[in-house]
């Protein structure tokens, strides 16, 4: 949507954690409390933590309007993806957003996380659209961080937004990219903004039998997944298993080997801004091994009109 410069730019904001997480009211309310900005919100009804680029295809769902102070919002019973789709699609909202916010996620997304997800995909989703979009990921940390650092979070980021909406307005802003924009622990102090680079991050994941869907508490986020006492107590595997068995995810660890990337710049206290595309394309050695050494391993075609036969 094009404003001219009488005209207030307009922001949608998203997220994963659901429409009442402080992450996302504490965007809002930064968001409002500049009198810069028309502020639509549509989020998902309840958290949908790493649910990925997941969609609602064959049902309905339902946009419920939600008090959120200087804003118009909605409660939507679907997915990020869901919510970012109906929220750019004018039936829910007049116009299209100039800018979409997916946000303040509890916990980074950084590397291979980002297919994981539900925020990235609440920008992708924008992205595939044609409507400018950024992530926002706090990593949040269990004993250090509090509920207003979101806050803090938010505020940092004002000069980012503010600069995109202006290559925006002049119709300069690169339309191949999102951004992934992750903020360290000790935002406060942050040591400025890194442009990075996706690195291959990943948190080693096992799995435990456990004796209820309640034992072991959930993971809040994508990335927010930390080991706990229960993480690290033996599973007694020789009990036989039942018909019926529940299984629980669990943190083993977690595997960097990528230097000057999104996740080590973070942890140096950096705030990272990290372009995405829709896709990861295969990296150039692969591309070239599977041309020079896979094609011809491939069995030839020999086509007969009407019928295709491999030798």
């Amino acid at each position: 949507m094009e404003n001219s410069s009488d005209q207030k730019p307009t922001i949608m904001v998203t997220n994963d954690d659901g429409i009442d997480a402080p992450g996302l009211r504490s965007l809002v309310r930064v968001l409002v409390s500049t009198n810069r900005y028309v502020v639509l919100v549509c989020a998902p009804d309840s958290e949908k933590s790493a649910v990925s680029h997941s969609i609602t295809w064959r049902h309905p769902v339902t946009a419920r309007r939600t008090n959120i102070d200087g804003a118009t919002a909605y409660a939507i019973s679907g997915t990020p993806a869901d919510c970012t789709s109906l929220g750019v699609s004018q039936a829910l909202f007049p116009s299209v957003p100039d800018l979409v916010l997916s946000g303040i996620n509890m916990g980074s997304n950084c590397g291979y996380h980002v297919c994981y997800s539900g925020t990235v995909a609440g920008a992708r989703e924008a992205f595939f659209h044609g409507v400018p979009a950024v992530s926002m990921s706090y990593n949040w940390v269990g004993g250090k961080s509090s509920i207003h650092d979101y806050t803090l979070a938010a505020e940092a980021c004002l000069s980012i937004i503010s600069a995109l909406l202006a290559e925006i307005r002049n119709q300069t802003y690169p339309e191949r990219c999102f951004l992934n924009i992750d903020m360290p622990t000790d935002v406060t102090n942050h040591k400025g903004y890194k442009l990075s680079k996706q690195g291959k991050s990943i948190f080693k994941m096992g799995w435990r039998q456990v004796t209820s869907e309640t034992e072991g508490g959930k993971m809040l986020s994508t990335m927010t997944m930390e080991t706990d006492s229960a993480a690290q107590t033996e599973t007694n595997t020789s009990t036989a298993l039942q018909d019926h068995a529940l299984f629980k995810r669990e943190v083993k660890g977690i595997h960097i080997d990528d230097p000057d990337t999104d996740w080590q710049y973070l942890q140096e206290g950096y705030i990272t801004v990290t372009p995405l595309a829709a896709l990861s394309n295969a990296e150039a050695d692969c591309q070239a091994y599977c041309k020079d050494c896979m094609i011809p391993l491939f069995p030839p075609k020999i086509i007969i009109p009407g019928i295709l036969h491999l030798s």
